[in-house]
């Protein structure tokens, strides 16, 4: 409700003034003018303040957008008898939606339009040459029922579910083999409804490895934007084995506390992606860039590599915003990860891997980092010791080298640095620059260091570990580190 003043009326004489005599009384009177101009200036705010009420409830009324066409054809899911309440399953409706857009793909491919509603569905396949449209309300749930959700072999570069051995769950929105695929909206929702996964899960009632929420496998061209994921039984969104992906302004959502393992983007053995402007806040890793588990990754042979991060808010207390590994067998190479925000969070950047892993983690930069209110801002970890099975190759040492920080500012950080190699697997070749970070634990050691050699360029805060070689701006040598090998890791803080 929007309150008015009244401020009642004005009486003029309808007679002429005199001017002369009546303007010099009216300027004496200070207290007179002053509350003229008041009056003036209360109601020019008044007026504005209206004005704004007034659009604030025309863009209320403001009736939805019409629904874009991105394809020669469009069809919505009520069409196929899809019903938004909440309550009827729309698998069949889908699926329907689905196989008519199949035919078109000589034509340009076809558009699914989602309506506003709650559409409940077991999971679903997706199409090549395919645009799936959520309207802004509408929300497409996930039957909470595992029995609805199919049973698929593991992932090769894994051999095993990753939680159990044997089958794995697929995901609610899924595709293989696919080409130009795009899943956008005005920012519609799609809702793994993961409670009662999660619930499962830890009171070990599951005999199968959960599934992801969507999970896109050995395709190309595809393009995930301007949508809403939230609540996943598992991961959130998984490319595999794919080319040419751009996930662009989307917002990932879990709780952050006993939500496991649902991880915002993991890019798995992926080739040229990019992922610009979102906003990830889940129960474990915002962003975790993976390519196989141990000897079946070695085996598979398919490298994470060109990928861009950008513009990222990310929060995550019980992991890290952005990670890579620990499943990076097949490798990671050319990652640029920039402009990055890390809030409230256990861990902001983290490489993590370790003996039998195989493969590497190279050619990787991290530019503009801002980490606010982080546990510990970058670690590198190479003693992360989870394998599929027993028969992983205790010799197959990853190799990490030619990681860059560059502009790394933040506040309320408790420990800053944290590289943890070790002396089978060394890491080489960091450099930091341009580094000021607000600490909130005044302990000697807080730029941790073991088997790390590299190089500071220019001034650093908080003081480096001693195993870095020092330069100056013009990147002349200061002071060459014979310390390499020196280990001042404190897990204790």
């Amino acid at each position: 409700m929007v309150e008015t003043a009244s401020f009642g009326r004005f009486h003029f004489n309808h007679h002429r003034p005199d001017l002369k005599r009546w303007i010099p009384a009216f300027l004496s009177s200070h207290r007179t003018l002053f509350t003229i101009l008041w009056i003036a200036a209360f109601a020019s705010v008044f007026v504005w303040q209206r004005n704004i009420v007034e659009g604030l409830l025309t863009f209320r009324r403001a009736p939805a957008r019409p629904l874009p066409r991105l394809r020669p054809v469009a069809y919505n899911l009520t069409d196929f008898g899809g019903v938004g309440d909440g309550v009827t399953a729309n698998t069949e409706a889908f699926e329907r939606a689905i196989s008519a857009i199949s035919k078109l793909g000589k034509k340009g491919g076809g558009q699914l339009n989602v309506p506003a509603g709650n559409w409940l569905t077991a999971p679903f396949n997706l199409t090549s040459h395919m645009t799936l449209f959520l309207d802004q309300d509408a929300v497409i749930l996930g039957i909470q029922d595992e029995k609805y959700w199919p049973l698929m072999p593991p992932l090769p570069s894994y051999g095993y579910g990753r939680e159990h051995r044997g089958a794995r769950y697929g995901s609610l929105i899924h595709g293989q083999n696919l080409k130009d695929v795009v899943i956008t909206g005005h920012n519609g929702t799609i809702n793994g409804q993961g409670q009662t996964w999660w619930k499962k899960y830890r009171q070990k009632l599951l005999n199968h490895t959960r599934g992801p929420l969507v999970q896109i496998m050995w395709s190309s061209d595809i393009v995930i934007s301007n949508i809403t994921l939230r609540d996943s039984p598992f991961w959130t969104l998984h490319p595999y084995d794919c080319k040419n992906v751009t996930i662009k302004n989307v917002t990932i959502l879990a709780p952050i506390f006993e939500a496991p393992n649902t991880d915002g983007i993991d890019p798995d053995s992926c080739e040229d992606m990019v992922i610009e402007d979102c906003y990830i806040s889940v129960g474990d890793d915002g962003i975790a860039i993976k390519s196989g588990w141990d000897q079946y990754g070695v085996a598979y042979g398919r490298p994470s590599v060109n990928i861009l991060i950008r513009n990222l808010v990310i929060r995550s207390m019980v992991s890290a915003g952005v990670s890579i590994g620990s499943e990076m067998s097949g490798g990671v190479s050319n990652v640029t990860v920039e402009n990055l925000l890390v809030w409230n969070s256990r861990r902001a950047v983290r490489i993590k891997t370790s003996p039998g892993r195989g493969g590497y983690v190279q050619h990787i930069n991290y530019r503009n980092l801002t980490f606010d209110n982080v546990r510990v801002g970058i670690v590198i970890k190479t003693d992360y010791n989870e394998h599929p099975d027993d028969g992983y190759d205790r010799k197959a040492l990853p190799i990490l080298e030619d990681i860059s920080f560059t502009g790394v500012h933040g506040q309320g950080v408790r420990v800053p640095v944290r590289i943890h190699g070790s002396e089978e697997i060394p890491v080489k070749k960091v450099t930091f620059r341009d580094m000021s970070v607000g600490i909130t634990y005044k302990k000697k050691h807080i730029f941790q260091c073991a088997y790390v050699e590299g190089r500071v360029i220019g001034t650093v805060f908080p003081a480096p570990c001693e195993n870095l070689d020092r330069y100056d701006e013009q990147e002349r040598l200061v002071k060459h580190s014979n310390s390499q090998n020196v280990t001042d890791i404190d897990y204790d803080f």
